[in-house]
């Protein structure tokens, strides 16, 4: 008996059954096939160091004046380096000085006072009392040098021709034309100076080396030039 029944729509799976599913076909790639490209490395840039901060300077005003803009500060800079070259100048001078020895360069103690012819028998000379505090006396027998500072307290005499006497101004001291006191409070006669005869023929006067009549030195020879 042939089946009549027609054949109608696929039965739906149960629900809670598994469906069986047929397996799918792999499909294998060729071996030759290249791989993949790698992606680039996209690099980051790196962040900057962070900057180093200077510290805030004030600028000066248009008008400054430096070093010479009073204030406290500038005060004592400009005071202290003025201290030190003044010190330094100070040292220097100081070193410099002590190369060189304290030295008092005085003229020289003798001197040519002229030929003998230049001078009159009889007569005080005062040329040289000015210049050299000497005067110079000549007689018939020859020449004596009389210093000419009073033996009191060291004032310049002077010579009084009428009175055949030196005479001193300031306390009255007298002196004979030889040189011995005899009146005032000079205590004793004025001191001879060395007097001799130059290889030129002229005096030749020596302050530095004097001769005291109290002493007896007026009878030394050098204490009187004998010329006639």
């Amino acid at each position: 008996m042939e089946n009549s029944t027609e054949s109608g729509p696929a039965p739906r799976p149960v629900a809670g059954t598994a469906a069986t599913t047929s397996p799918q076909p792999q499909v294998q790639q060729p071996a030759s096939a290249a791989p993949a490209a790698a992606k680039p490395v996209v690099q980051m840039p790196s962040k900057p160091a962070a900057a180093v901060k200077k510290p805030k300077q004030d600028r000066p005003p248009e008008d400054d004046r430096g070093i010479w803009r009073i204030s406290r500060r500038n005060f004592f800079s400009v005071a202290g380096w003025a201290a030190f070259f003044v010190f330094l100048a100070t040292s220097t001078i100081g070193a410099l000085r002590m190369m060189f020895p304290r030295i008092l360069y005085e003229p020289p103690s003798a001197f040519k006072a002229g030929f003998p012819d230049d001078y009159i028998v009889g007569e005080v000379n005062e040329k040289y009392k000015d210049d050299f505090r000497v005067w110079i006396v000549r007689e018939a027998e020859g020449f004596y040098a009389l210093s000419a500072i009073c033996t009191h307290l060291g004032c310049t005499p002077r010579w009084l021709a009428p009175d055949n006497k030196f005479k001193c101004p300031c306390h009255g001291s007298g002196f004979r034309m030889s040189g011995i006191n005899f009146e005032g409070p000079a205590p004793r006669p004025l001191e001879r100076l060395k007097i001799t005869l130059a290889d030129d023929g002229q005096l030749l006067i020596d302050r530095a080396i004097t001769f005291r009549y109290e002493y007896g030195d007026w009878i030394k020879p050098e204490c009187y030039l004998k010329y006639s």
